[in-house]
């Protein structure tokens, strides 16, 4: 009745605690909101578990933003732990897959290690083994290249907790082992502890009681308060371990002594209400094997219900066999077959082969008449058992066989990936030195065709020349047709009319009166002509004058009628191009023709507008197109910009262009008039 009491005002103290704590839970978080808060909050294990449950889901919601670092990974992981404390398994498992390909990502070996080792705790609490030690040794293999052989140590003593719980002792002590020579020169408390604690459980299933009695005391004088957080119970599992050694030595009030000095640490229920219910019901057994009437059944009955509340089947199982037993003894054997059924078909039920023997031991005990029954199905167990214990004996061995073939693998790959590299450094240098002479040879080709062209130029230059002097002798011819037309004809007829005109000085009346009319419509006629001689004068001159402007025209009406683009021209009339050398000339027309012609290939464009004109003492030509335009900072110049550029260069002049992308392009030239 103790312990029921002082179960009692537990609950409601701890009803209580949890109300006043919620309330000021409620007031911090409408006051500091912040990430570290919300952690902090649901790892309270005062609130209830669908509170902290809220916490971890709005801690997570601020994580979710974060920036892939190493500080992202890091609270993924205490997303992740929050989510085993109040064992929602699913959203562990969900958020460890993330934080593995977030670690993945960014290359991360210490998180994947570290991930690995979470994925194997989660597949260890839902009872599959195979998969738990796969996780543990991807984990191992990771930390043992890391060099960190204290979290190396630790996924070592995790396996060795499968092997032992799958009755692999041999294998269990042969790791437990190798972890201790691990940290042998570090003074690592936990581990030490675990390793120590598991030998003990080690050599009490192989009943050499004394070697287990010792690694337990190793275990409790190689605790570190400071360092072991009491949220592990360290000293209560040891002293529920060497309760269990002096229980199975039948040595009683050994064993109830231990148990009540677990129960008696501080925290034990709210910390570890896993290791209270089985230090309760060990307790009871205790007592009930020393035939104490205080506290039966009720201690029974609460480490039944607390392993019921958390779903343990296996400490259900043994709760129900422990009270067959108790009650098998109170001559109830109404009760007694009833909790060995009920045990019997859970244990059925989660394939625990071990607590079906127990189960059917005791029922073959109760029910004496079906005896054989539960006999034979006890030796048809018990091989399943064997065969299950050899089956994953031997797929931990193969995990560890295969990891290590792949180590091997991986080596040989790496060798073999050597080898790739330097036969693709080679093929990588030919190419190269392919590549360098094929562009040798295309500079090559480009600088023959720039001397070509810059043959064809002076060759245009010449026929321009040539063209240009023709016109100068017909000019000149002319000149002399107009002079002998002057001298010919209106002179004579001049110095005919001059010379009538003195004549009729000496005749008088209306004969010289009409006469001087005769003479005066002569002197318009030679007005006329001379006027009409004067106009095919400024004609001529003027067709001299603009032979470059019907050159640029003629390229003009080509381009108007070849291409659908809009042409607009706009040449200013007051430039003397007699004034302008040929030189500048030639160099014009070259670059409205390279220039047209880019913008036919490649612009693309609607409207093209060019403009000539005269602005003080310089010539500017203005290329204006509509079209796609292109990037001038990633495109590389193609022969046709450097010909204009070049081109511009020998006017003494300034080439500029602007264009990007979907705005067009304009080029300037201005050259200076000489």
């Amino acid at each position: 009745m103790k312990h029921s009491l002082y179960t009692l005002l537990f609950f409601i103290s701890l009803f209580f605690g949890c109300t006043k704590k919620n309330t000021q839970n409620e007031i911090d978080l409408n006051s500091n909101d912040s990430l570290s808060s919300y952690l902090s909050l649901a790892n309270d294990f005062d609130l209830p578990s669908q509170q902290r449950e809220q916490y971890i889901q709005t801690a997570f919601k601020i994580i979710s933003t974060q920036e892939n670092d190493s500080l992202h990974r890091v609270n993924l992981f205490k997303v992740a732990n929050r989510y085993y404390n109040i064992e929602n398994w699913k959203e562990y498992k969900k958020m460890v897959r993330l934080v593995l390909e977030k670690s993945a990502m960014q290359q991360d070996a210490f998180s994947l290690a570290k991930g690995n080792n979470y994925l194997g705790d989660y597949y260890d609490s839902q009872g599959i083994p195979d998969s738990s030690f796969l996780y543990y040794n991807k984990a191992e293999k990771i930390y043992f290249e890391l060099n960190d052989n204290y979290n190396l140590a630790k996924t070592i003593i995790k396996k060795a907790n499968l092997q032992f719980n799958q009755s692999d002792l041999l294998g269990a002590e042969k790791a437990v082992s190798k972890a201790l020579k691990i940290i042998k020169s570090s003074n690592k408390s936990d581990v030490l502890y675990d390793a120590y604690n598991l030998l003990g459980l080690i050599y009490n299933e192989l009943e050499d009681y004394n070697t287990a009695m010792r690694y337990h005391n190793k275990a409790l004088t190689s605790i570190d308060d400071e360092l072991m957080a009491s949220f592990y119970q360290p000293k209560a599992t040891s002293y529920n371990n060497i309760g269990y050694l002096h229980l199975k030595k039948q040595d009683y009030k050994q064993a109830k002594k231990y148990f009540q000095k677990g129960l008696d640490q501080k925290n034990v229920f709210q910390d570890k209400p896993t290791l209270y219910a089985m230090l309760l019901n060990n307790l009871a057994y205790s007592k009930f094997k020393l035939y104490e009437k205080e506290g039966l059944p009720d201690l029974f009955f609460q480490s039944l219900k607390i392993r019921d509340s958390l779903q343990l089947s296996a400490g259900v199982i043994a709760s129900k066999i422990n009270l067959s037993e108790y009650f098998i003894s109170k001559k109830d054997t109404f009760q007694a077959s009833l909790f060995a059924k009920q045990a019997l078909e859970l244990a059925q039920k989660t394939n625990n082969y071990r607590n079906v023997l127990n189960s059917l031991k005791q029922l073959s005990i109760i029910e004496p008449k079906n005896a054989a029954i539960y006999g034979n199905e006890y030796i048809q167990v018990s091989e399943k058992l064997q065969k299950s214990e050899r089956k994953m004996g031997n797929k931990f061995t193969r995990i560890e066989y295969e990891t290590e073939e792949i180590k091997n693998e991986n080596t040989d790959l790496v060798q073999q990936n050597r080898n790739l590299v330097y036969i693709f450094s080679g093929l990588a240098m030919l190419g190269l030195f392919s590549f360098v002479i094929r562009t040798q040879k295309a500079k090559n080709r480009e600088l023959l065709f720039k001397q070509q062209q810059q043959m064809a130029n002076e060759e245009i230059y010449n026929l321009l020349i040539s063209q240009q002097n023709t016109i100068e002798t017909n000019r000149i011819k002319e000149k002399k047709r107009v002079a002998r037309e002057l001298h010919d004809g209106v002179l004579g007829r001049m110095f005919g009319v001059r010379i009538n005109l003195d004549s009729l000085n000496k005749i008088d009346g209306g004969t010289a009166v009409s006469k001087r009319n005769d003479y005066l419509i002569e002197l318009r006629n030679i007005e006329q002509d001379i006027r009409e001689i004067s106009h095919d004068l400024n004609r001529e001159k003027s067709e001299l004058i603009n032979n470059f402007v019907a050159i640029v025209d003629n390229l003009f009406e080509d381009q108007k009628k070849t291409y659908k683009s809009k042409f607009i021209s706009c040449i200013d009339s007051g430039i003397k191009w007699e004034l302008i050398s040929n030189s500048i000339k030639i160099n014009l027309y070259r670059i409205l023709q390279e220039a047209l012609q880019n913008i036919n290939k490649y612009a693309n464009a609607n409207t093209i507008k060019i403009e000539l004109k005269k602005e003080e003492d310089h010539l500017i030509l203005k290329i204006t197109d509509d079209g796609i335009g292109f990037n001038l900072k990633t495109a590389k110049k193609g022969i046709g910009l450097q010909n204009i550029l070049f081109r511009a260069k020998e006017c003494d002049g300034v080439f500029d262009i602007e264009s990007s992308k979907g705005t067009g392009t304009i080029i300037t030239v201005t050259a200076p008039l000489k």
